[in-house]
């Protein structure tokens, strides 16, 4: 048994900074830093484009960034969250300049500023092309100067604990379901450890590999979601994915090599198979239209072409700025003998983004009581049905703050429950077939895929519901009667975060944002937030 006072789930912007300032405001109180694989293998390190954020106060300002954001969201934003994290991030993004972030700057010594999809003024801080990589680089250096910070690396969470593991009926409907702590696989000794704290922060990342084609690392697994759900926590808006409109298209491939949208923003043009630049068919803002128009564009081009893939036109654009700005796509294309100054980029859209999650208020809490959430795991109402470019590493920072205001203030008041049971494994044996759980995922992907992608139906999101089922009662079978492993809680947590978008999908009779139903093109007069 371990015993913490601020337990943190995930290794990225969001639970990073919330540690390091739980660990400075209590020095003598312990925090304990969960990953299940290396610390810097996050969503964050992957986060091209950069942070968007108010600091050019002569060109910009609040107003047009709160606009900006409730436009893309397309009216399912909470207006308040929006201003608060608008109003909020320039703070929040000083402060991780002073723990040694470096955002690219002018000869002058001024930031330049980066403009993406639905932004109406430039206001992307980024450095060159591998902006998460570069916070992540800074927070861990800080991070790692903090005496009371323990992180443990390689452990898996396999659950929440609550009063069901004390005996009691846990239902929705339970009034102050409380979190106690969780159960984790240290994987190096694979035993499974009873990790009690006072305070539980999600910072769990997104759920992009229940798809076959992702931008996000094979970590990406909708751990914290999956495990919410189960302890009976809220869920909503898990129907709004968002696939990022331009992905390096690379057969067999995966995660799929984000091409940022920065590169648009510097003049980067969509063309079809033709060789036409279709965007203005489908808005007056062509390639800087928000990405649920520009996928949406994609396909829509694909399915018409027979094609697997559009291209992007960079030819036109200084190579030598090129270079500067995105090395690292510079890099790739060279790579798999692709010319950027004479030659297309093969782009196809990719699951990117999951807008919805745990649902929690404006202080990141969750409706469990002691636990929070923030970052990509959560559903905080700023982005909606659809996010707006750059919005994420922004939002995490701002909730990651307001979780940590709150937290501090509580945590004084709160004690160990220390009758949890330990782990109950028996009965349980090894797999003797991989392939049962491997075979498992694949089918997932394949089928969230066909059924539940860019462009949805009616027919299609039922067979969907139906694939699901049964996988959920292979696996929990699996679950029941085999030791457990990452492997295997993985694709566990997959099938959940799956069946939770399939249901909220098939909730939502209308198209709005990033849920496109063509049984249901139209908008709906009444806006709602799906909650499960």
């Amino acid at each position: 048994m371990k015993q913490t006072d601020f337990l943190v789930i995930g290794s990225g912007i969001a639970g990073l900074s919330y540690a390091l300032k739980v660990a400075q405001h209590y020095p003598d109180k312990r925090v304990l830093v969960i990953t299940k694989t290396r610390i810097d293998e996050t969503n964050t390190k992957y986060a091209q484009g950069g942070i968007a954020g108010v600091t050019d106060f002569e060109h910009d300002s609040y107003d047009k960034h709160i606009q900006d954001t409730l436009i893309a969201g397309d009216g399912l934003c909470n207006p308040h969250t929006v201003e608060i994290v608008v109003t909020e991030g320039p703070e929040r993004i000083k402060e991780i300049i002073e723990w040694g972030t470096r955002f690219d700057k002018d000869a002058e010594g001024d930031f330049k500023l980066g403009k993406e999809g639905g932004h109406s003024e430039f206001r992307i801080l980024h450095h060159k092309d591998v902006t998460g990589k570069e916070i992540e680089r800074a927070l861990l250096d800080t991070v790692g100067k903090q005496k009371n910070i323990e992180i443990n690396k390689h452990w898996f969470v396999l659950d929440l604990i609550t009063q069901h593991h004390l005996g009691y009926l846990v239902t929705k409907s339970t009034p102050d379901i409380e979190c106690y702590g969780v159960y984790a696989l240290d994987q190096h000794t694979n035993k499974i450890v009873k990790i009690l704290s006072k305070i539980t922060l999600l910072a769990t990342g997104g759920n992009g590999q229940a798809y076959r084609t992702t931008t996000n690392p094979t970590i990406a697994t909708g751990d914290g979601v999956a495990m919410v759900y189960r302890a009976k926590g809220r869920i909503e808006n898990m129907e709004f994915i968002q696939f990022h409109p331009t992905a390096l298209y690379e057969p067999g491939v995966s995660p799929s090599f984000l091409i940022t949208e920065a590169v648009r923003g510097d003049g980067g043009i969509l063309r079809n198979n033709k060789g036409e630049a279709f965007m203005e068919k489908y808005d007056e803002r062509k390639d800087l239209a928000p990405r649920d128009i520009v996928a949406r564009a994609i396909d829509s081009e694909m399915k018409r072409a027979g094609t697997e893939h559009v291209w992007l036109d960079c030819r036109h654009m200084d190579k030598t700025k090129f270079v500067e700005h995105f090395p690292n796509i510079y890099e790739k294309c060279r790579s798999i003998g692709i010319d950027i100054s004479t030659q297309f980029i093969p782009v196809a859209p990719a699951a990117h983004y999951s807008c919805g999650g745990i649902k929690v208020d404006e202080w990141g809490h969750t409706s469990i009581t002691h636990l929070y959430a923030c970052g990509e795991c959560s559903s905080t109402g700023l982005h909606g049905a659809n996010r707006l470019a750059s919005n994420s590493l922004l939002e995490a920072l701002v909730f990651s703050h307001r979780c940590y205001l709150d937290s501090v203030q509580k945590v004084d008041r709160i004690v160990f429950q220390q009758d949890i049971p330990d782990w109950n494994a028996e009965g349980t044996t090894e797999p003797d077939e991989m392939i049962l759980i491997t075979q498992s995922l694949k089918e997932l992907q394949l089928l969230m895929s066909d059924y539940v992608g860019i462009v949805r139906t009616h027919t299609r999101l039922q067979r969907a519901s139906k694939r699901l089922d049964l996988l959920h009662e292979e696996i929990e079978s699996l679950y029941e009667t085999t030791a457990v492993s990452p492997q295997l809680c993985e694709v566990r947590n997959l099938i959940t975060v799956g069946y939770l978008i399939v249901k909220e999908a098939q909730f939502r009779k209308e198209s709005r944002g990033l849920h496109y139903n063509t049984d249901y093109p139209q908008k709906s007069i009444i806006l709602q937030n799906i909650v499960l």
